[in-house]
């Protein structure tokens, strides 16, 4: 029998985009199916594999997008399906990484968000060739695996950037971006992304229940040592507007956050 390492190992490996889609997708499967072992027997990838497309620029030279034109609404779609697409890697290494460390319900959570990241890939990438465009069609940000190199080596640090910084950011601005895409009549594109928020919910809340166990196990106090992980972890910075309601019903209080944000 594969093991569960085996399989996220095959995702990361994976790097044409439906390859990867697919790949997240069965590996899912079979771990809920009971066709993978929980072992931890093989390493995962320092970098997981990239297609040839989008060509990928460091944050300062990504060209502007143009606010309101339908090109604006296309290139804005396909930054988002590159963030979900780095984001079932981000999944899957949290797995193989980091699962022996945890209880098999650990595993479990992630391999349903790594399936989830993979259906919101799609999904948009689908929405892009209705438009017209494709994945690959225009440059992309290249330092969304910056966390994952970070925090390779800590699993308290990743779950405090990826779920709790970098995905709780998506709950704050989500709302407003699906109202410019109903603004300009393109509700498709707003229903995935209602989809996506929705998910979104569910992988922050994983991702902070995850750490507070991690902290709890490990008697530190769970907010003092988010701000400590932040500090030495992140390299931006945690900016309002915050959407509280969304970020509580995730379990992320304003306690975490509030005296890190900066105007």
């Amino acid at each position: 029998m594969a093991s569960v390492a085996e399989a996220a190992r095959a995702v990361l490996l994976a790097g044409e985009p439906m390859a990867k889609v697919a790949a997240a997708r069965r590996a899912a499967r079979d771990w809920r199916l009971g066709r993978l072992a929980f072992d931890f027997d093989v390493a995962m990838p320092v970098e997981p594999a990239r297609p040839a497309t989008p060509e990928l620029l460091p944050p300062n030279r990504m060209p502007k997008r143009g606010k309101g034109s339908e090109h604006g609404r296309i290139a804005l779609i396909h930054a988002l399906a590159h963030i979900e697409f780095f984001a079932i890697d981000l999944a899957f290494d949290l797995v193989g990484r980091f699962g022996a460390q945890f209880p098999r319900a650990f595993t479990d959570d992630w391999m349903r968000v790594g399936a989830d990241e993979a259906m919101h890939f799609a999904l948009l990438s689908r929405r892009l060739k209705q438009l017209g465009s494709h994945y690959g069609a225009m440059p992309a940000h290249a330092g969304l695996w910056e966390a994952a190199t970070d925090t390779a080596d800590d699993a308290a640090a990743r779950l405090a950037v990826v779920p709790m910084v970098l995905e709780a950011r998506g709950l704050d601005v989500t709302p407003a971006t699906i109202e410019r895409f109903e603004a300009a009549g393109d509700m498709p594109t707003a229903a995935v992304l209602g989809r996506i928020f929705r998910d979104e919910i569910v992988h922050v809340a994983a991702g902070t229940r995850w750490f507070e166990s991690l902290c709890a196990d490990r008697r530190i106090d769970s907010r003092r040592e988010w701000r400590a992980l932040i500090d030495r972890y992140f390299r931006g910075t945690v900016k309002p507007p915050f959407n509280d309601s969304a970020r509580e019903s995730a379990g992320l209080t304003r306690d975490y956050y509030e005296s890190l944000a900066v105007e």
